[in-house]
């Protein structure tokens, strides 16, 4: 049986380009503001990436990088003075913050008007309420995903395996506002794998490589594998690669549509905070939200 990949850089796309012809319809030009902090190689790697596919969309970049030894006063400061700048829209600060910095302390400065990762408690309070808000955008990119593959996903049974703020629980709330019958399974749920074999769409977010095998999945179940692990190569000793929290090869011979790692989440995540920008932009100017960006 061949495999249903689900080629997340190219939804990632669809998206982007979704992003750009909203972008050319407004009456001015959104500003998204990045507040990098330290030298973590993959932090500054992910900004790069965020800076340029901005830009390519016809929105404007800020950038603010401060050294790894500045005070979480000074961070604030940076972040309230965003707040305070009418022209930008959105805030993004990068996680993670150097050791001995408290990242919820700084993530709780930052205009919710202007929280395009959608992770302050005002945000999560309208997503619970069901209110219009700016969703986070790992978990929209998982609706995004699956209903790439699906189509209308009214009545299907999504079952979540992870229950962090920052996908289990927003996943599991957006997949409700498409309808779906929502189940979170976690560390203490019993017999795990019968409850992810009555899944329709499974999406394991636990960060455990290969978790998920191919009994753990019902026949022909779409699977949108949110985990990003290193671990050794093993045929290239000193080497690592990429795999997500589900037994791809094994996983894939039972499943329907599926997200490889890398390439199927991980792109997602970029083209959503654009999306997210857009968004706030019109949030905060009046203007009416773009149908092309609805989920």
């Amino acid at each position: 049986m061949s495999v249903e990949i689900i080629d997340g850089k190219a939804v990632a796309t669809s998206v982007r380009d979704d992003v750009t012809k909203a972008v050319s319809g407004l009456p001015s030009q959104p500003t998204l503001a990045v507040v990098l902090v330290g030298d973590d190689p993959a932090s500054h790697v992910y900004v790069r990436n965020k800076i340029k596919f901005t830009e390519e969309t016809g929105m404007r970049s800020l950038e603010h990088r401060l050294s790894a030894d500045v005070s979480q006063e000074d961070v604030v400061k940076t972040v309230r003075a965003l707040n305070a700048d009418d022209e930008v829209d959105g805030i993004l600060v990068q996680l993670p913050l150097p050791s001995g910095m408290d990242s919820d302390a700084v993530i709780a400065e930052i205009d919710p008007a202007k929280d395009v990762d959608g992770l302050t408690e005002a945000s999560a309070g309208r997503l619970v309420l069901g209110q219009p808000g700016l969703r986070p955008c790992t978990p929209t990119g998982c609706v995004i995903l699956a209903k790439s593959a699906l189509g209308d996903l009214t009545g299907k049974h999504c079952v979540i395996i992870g229950r962090s703020i920052l996908v289990g629980k927003p996943a599991a709330l957006l997949f409700l506002e498409q309808n779906c019958t929502v189940t979170i399974a976690h560390s203490r749920t019993k017999d795990i794998a019968a409850v992810c074999r009555e899944a329709d769409i499974l999406v394991p977010a636990v960060g455990r490589p290969e978790m998920v095998k191919a009994d753990w999945v019902k026949p022909g179940a779409c699977v949108v594998d949110v985990g990003i692990n290193r671990v050794p190569h093993p045929k290239k000793p000193g080497k690592s690669r990429l795999v997500g929290d589900v037994d791809f090869k094994a996983a894939s011979e039972v499943s329907g549509p599926i997200t490889p790692v890398p390439g199927g989440v991980g792109p997602m995540t970029i083209a959503c905070l654009l999306r997210n920008t857009v968004l706030a932009a019109c949030d905060r100017r009046g203007w009416d939200r773009p149908d092309i960006l609805s989920v």
